[in-house]
């Protein structure tokens, strides 16, 4: 499960953003009281039910709590915010392109997704205050891992980190970067199966709830479990990703503006799903990434971020 749709479990301590309110508008608990779950919902889009030490429950959003152990955690960067990300985007040691632009799909209004990798300097990365697992640009559409973040998803089979090391369109990439782009393949094995199948029933379960709730599909949920399933399959039987799936393009973008009927995407998926499980069987991929290798270039990494420019 993602971060963006993780689910607090029952039992999780809470801490509440806002006032929680009681009959009558009056305020049962400020901003700040501690309470615990006693009912997580099935998704964001409805409440938990919140238990204060008073006996006091009230339904509450996900946007309006936090976890006490990330509220203590928060509390301790909220004292510098300035020296936690301060110059981190100068830190950047590899930049690329993803996304429709990246896939071959891009039409006049896509837009220009770009991902990377930043390194943090010793003095940063050793102090009390630590960096962030990740830096976000809104506005720019730009998203960078910290560098320990990004392999330890290359080495889970995350598509989109994988994607990142091969995609076809890199912006820059300082020295490190190119070696870690030369590294790419100890990423690569047969866990991708595994991921990505992950990926592919989230997908299908998006599907699923589509048309039984809307009584239709998001036909860009359909394209995506098929373009996943397209580059999963050639992984596994080339071992090279396949970021850029223009040679589908217009077949692919007939399912993304709904002009294929879903019974043929859908058959479509299934004969793919089948080859996929075909290519897992036959592949030449090793059981597992390359950990010691990916190990040693992290910490001759750290030990460079001690350098006085950019590595």
């Amino acid at each position: 499960m993602t971060e963006q749709s993780l689910i607090y479990s029952v039992g999780t301590q809470v801490v509440a953003q806002k006032d929680v309110m009681a009959a009558n508008d009056r305020i049962a608990h400020p901003a700040g009281a501690v309470g615990v779950i006693v009912r997580s919902p099935v998704d964001r889009t409805h409440a938990y039910r919140v238990k204060f030490s008073d006996g006091f429950e009230a339904p509450i959003h996900h946007d309006q709590l936090v976890r006490l152990a990330e509220f203590k955690s928060n509390s301790i960067r909220d004292n510098d915010a300035p020296l936690m990300s301060s110059g981190l985007y100068d830190r950047v040691i590899f930049r690329c392109v993803i996304g429709s632009r990246a896939y071959g799909l891009e039409d006049e209004a896509s837009d220009t997704d770009r991902r990377g990798v930043y390194l943090p300097t010793a003095d940063l990365h050793w102090s009390l205050f630590g960096v962030p697992e990740q830096l976000e640009n809104d506005e720019t559409q730009e998203v960078y891992w910290e560098l320990q973040k990004f392999i330890v998803l290359a080495l889970k089979a995350n598509p989109n980190v994988l994607e990142c090391l091969y995609s076809p369109v890199i912006d820059s990439a300082t020295p490190l970067g190119e070696e870690l782009l030369e590294m790419r393949s100890a990423f690569l094995s047969k866990l991708i199966f595994q991921t990505f199948s992950g990926y592919v029933a989230s997908q299908f379960k998006k599907m699923q709830t589509d048309i039984r709730n809307q009584g239709r599909v998001k036909w860009k949920h359909v394209m995506h479990l098929i373009r996943l399933l397209l580059s999963g399959t050639h992984v596994l039987r080339s071992g090279e990703m396949m970021v850029d799936v223009g040679q589908y393009r217009a077949r692919l973008l007939t399912i993304k503006r709904g002009e294929m009927p879903f019974a043929k995407a859908d058959s479509w998926r299934k004969e793919l799903q089948s080859d996929f499980e075909s290519a897992f069987k036959t592949t030449k991929l090793p059981d597992r990434p390359d950990y010691e290798r990916a190990n040693a270039f992290l910490v001759d990494a750290r030990r460079r971020a001690m350098e006085e420019s950019l590595p």
